[in-house]
Formats: C-alpha cells, sequence, structure tokens
C-alpha cells in the first residue's frame, strides 16, 4: 500500500492530474446538478410507490380490522345503554279470596316501571363514547405501527436490492481489468497470478451477491406477508434514495399528539365520565305503577257498587342507603386517574427518548453518507491514475483489488446510510407526523 501511496504523489506531479482534475470537475458538477433535479422527482415517485403498499397493508390487514370491528363494537354500546330498566308486569290469584265490602277479590294484575334518576342515562351515553374515543387511538396506533414496519422492511428491501447492483458493477469492473491482465501477461507486463486474483475477487463477489439475492427473497416473503397478500407476489422497489442536503426540522411538542399519548387522555376522560355516571346512579330511583284487583259482586245482598273493581295508582322510590358501593367506586376512580397520569408521562418520556435517538441516528447518517460519498470521488480519481498508468506502463493489480474493495466499501457504506437516513425518518414520522 505505501507504494501505492508512493506511485499516487508521483502521478500528481505530471499534467495529466491537471486534466484528470478539470474533468472530475465537470463530472462532479453535472452529478450535483442531477442530483438536485432527482430529488424533487425520487420524494414524489417515492412516496407514490410506498403509499402503495401502505395502503394495501391497511386495507388487508387483519389487526386493523380487529380494531376497527372493536370500536365499532363498543360505540354500538350506546344503544345498548339508551334504555330504561324493564317494565314489571304482574299477576296473581287469590286462592283464599278476601272479603272486602263490595265482594271477595278473584286475582290481581300489575304493571311497573322504574325510572332513573335525571341524567342518568345521558350520563351511560357519555360514558360508552369515551371508551370509544379511547378504543379509536388503539387503531391509529395499531395502523401507524402498520404503516412504520412496511417502510422499514421496504427500504431493507431497497438496501438489499442496491447492494445487488452495487455488487453487479464492481463484478464487470473485475472482468474489465481481468482483460487488462490478461493482456499485460501476454506482453509480459503483468503475472498470472494478478488474472487468479481478479478471478478470486470475482468469486467473492458472487458469492455475496447470491446471499443478498436469497435474504432478498426471504424478507420479499415477509413483506407480502405484511400486506396480507401472496408470498409470491413480486415486490419493486425504487432505484435511489436521495439524502437532502439538509434534515428537514422536527417540532418535538408534536409528540404530544400521537395517539399513544392522546389515548391516556381520552382514558383519564373515561374516568371522569365514569365518576359522573357513578355520582348519577348513587340517586334514587322513581317507579310508577298501577295495580289492578278483580272483585265479585256479593251474593248475599244488594248494594251500590256491588263488585266494582280496584284500580291503584302506585310511585315508589329506590334509595340506595346501606350501599357502599359508590362510595368505593370514586375512590377507585381517583386511583386510577392517577395510575393513568403515570403511565402517560412514562410512554411520553420512552416515546421521546426514542425520537431524539432517531433524530441523531439521522443526521448521523447524513455525515456518513457526505464522507462515504466523498471517499468514493477519491478512490475513483486513484482508479483513474492508476487506468492511465496502464497506457504509458505497467499496472500494479494489487494496486487495482485495493481501490475496488475500497469502492465496494464506500458504496455499501453510502447505502447503508442511505437506508438508516430513511428508516429513521420513518420512526420520526410515527411519533411527530
Amino acid at each position: 500500500m505505501k507504494k501505492f501511496i508512493a506511485f499516487i504523489f508521483r502521478e500528481i506531479k505530471n499534467w495529466v492530474v491537471f486534466v484528470f482534475r478539470f474533468s472530475f470537475f465537470t463530472f462532479h458538477l453535472k452529478r450535483m446538478l442531477t442530483f438536485s433535479f432527482s430529488l424533487l422527482v425520487f420524494h414524489f415517485s417515492n412516496a407514490q410507490d410506498l403509499q402503495e403498499y401502505i395502503n394495501i397493508a391497511l386495507e388487508n390487514s387483519p389487526e386493523v380490522q380487529q380494531f376497527d370491528a372493536q370500536y365499532r363494537r363498543i360505540s354500538e354500546k350506546k344503544e345498548e345503554v339508551n334504555t330504561l330498566p324493564n317494565t314489571e308486569f304482574g299477576a296473581g290469584y287469590f286462592v283464599s279470596e278476601p272479603e272486602t265490602r263490595t265482594g271477595p277479590q278473584k286475582f290481581k294484575l300489575s304493571v311497573k316501571q322504574m325510572i332513573p334518576f335525571f341524567g342518568t342515562i345521558s350520563a351511560r351515553e357519555n360514558y360508552v363514547s369515551s371508551l370509544a374515543d379511547a378504543s379509536y387511538q388503539d387503531m391509529m396506533v395499531v395502523k401507524r405501527k402498520l404503516m412504520a414496519s412496511v417502510a422499514q422492511l421496504y427500504y431493507k428491501l431497497y438496501e438489499l436490492k442496491a447492494k445487488q447492483n452495487v455488487l453487479d458493477e464492481n463484478i464487470e469492473l473485475l472482468k474489465t481489468y481481468e482483460k487488462l491482465a490478461l493482456t499485460s501477461v501476454g506482453v509480459g507486463k503483468a503475472s498470472a497470478v494478478d488474472v487468479l486474483r481478479l478471478q478470486i475477487r470475482q468469486n467473492e463477489l458472487n458469492q455475496q451477491k447470491e446471499v443478498l439475492v436469497e435474504t432478498f427473497s426471504g424478507i420479499e416473503k415477509a413483506f407480502n406477508k405484511l400486506l396480507n397478500q401472496d408470498i409470491m407476489t413480486s415486490i419493486s422497489v425504487v432505484d435511489s434514495l436521495p439524502i437532502p442536503a439538509e434534515a428537514a426540522k422536527i417540532q418535538p411538542s408534536n409528540l404530544q399528539l400521537h395517539p399513544e399519548l392522546v389515548k391516556f387522555d381520552k382514558m383519564y376522560t373515561s374516568v371522569e365520565k365514569s365518576e359522573l355516571l357513578n355520582q348519577k346512579e348513587k340517586q334514587p330511583m322513581i317507579g310508577f305503577g298501577l295495580d289492578y284487583v278483580n272483585v265479585a259482586k256479593r251474593t248475599d245482598m244488594d248494594m251500590a257498587e256491588n263488585g266494582k273493581d280496584i284500580v291503584m295508582p302506585m310511585i315508589s322510590l329506590s334509595i340506595p342507603i346501606f350501599n357502599k358501593k359508590n362510595t368505593s367506586v370514586t375512590k377507585q376512580n381517583k386511583l386510577q386517574q392517577e395510575e393513568i397520569l403515570s403511565q402517560k408521562q412514562q410512554r411520553y418520556n420512552t416515546l421521546e427518548t426514542v425520537l431524539y435517538r432517531a433524530v441523531s441516528d439521522r443526521n448521523a447518517a447524513m455525515i456518513s453518507h457526505k464522507t462515504q460519498l466523498k471517499n468514493l470521488e477519491q478512490a475513483k480519481n486513484a482508479e483513474q491514475i492508476l487506468v492511465k498508468s496502464y497506457e504509458t506502463g505497467t499496472i500494479d493489480f494489487n494496486d487495482v483489488l485495493d481501490i475496488q474493495e475500497l469502492q465496494l466499501k464506500f458504496q455499501t457504506n453510502m447505502i447503508t446510510s442511505e437506508v438508516t437516513y430513511y428508516t429513521q425518518s420513518t420512526i420520526i414520522n410515527y411519533l411527530i407526523k
């Protein structure tokens, strides 16, 4: 390697480097213009492709359907609680007929309806509605997690596909060097060992590619299962994931609106509604009723209103005098509210930690990407210098292999940085979008 570095410094002194620098500047400027344009176009095409898979997952997911059914079931309970207690009907036959002035009583019919205290039914409806609101937030959390999972697997598929393409490029490059080596062997400028080294390196890259293809197939099946579709469905990914020059600014305050935290607010509200209902239920219930008693006529005498039936309107009160249930429920509700507040704070701290870690990792990915891009450009410069030396004299194929290995390393690191950037962006979006 020291020999190679010394060789590079010697080459820098001649006029070839000047010509190369000019051509590299032109190439670099063209690359930057192309990158700026593709950045604008890609965000639309990438979002469209990924969003299509997300829509399929949301539509097909059994888990989303489960929570949607749960939400609708709880919402339907509003109709269940919007009712009065059952109307009571009674009938009795007097085996031993009691005598009255107007005649003996034969049978008795009665009807009675209890009515809850004013506002109790509305309190029940409000309580059930608050439970439905909390259940809706559960469904929103499930949807967000599903969207994040789809995006993360999608970016993993992109990583594997992009690395396959990089390996293909490097394999083709090694084939070109192999031809140069064979030509050099013919004129005595290289040895057969150089050719074998190039072929061995190709074999290694082919092995890596086969492993990536197999891994891609496995994750593709997992991706299809996540979308709840046929595992043999072919998944297409974008060709590139450009990283913007500056990361979008985030609003940490938006974390308060995350469904996982909003759910605790809804749960707290449901406890408040539960306590209002509890206060209503400890109020007396009013009952209205009517008794009818059939009276037979007296046969031993004739009198006014002989055999006149009895009709008796009734009113009743149900008062929980000795019932300690409502007092206990009030204490339980207060303790549950304290529990919910503690749970919310704990979950907020956890999500905030995840958010700042994701932001940090995303920024680190941007830094890494810039560094790898710079290193790759310098490696390409060294590669072109080696090619120039082949035209004027001998070429050290050990240096060629070193440069090729560095290029592959920088290319794969760039892909890893891109995937890390978008994966962490997915986490950030899950938390604050």
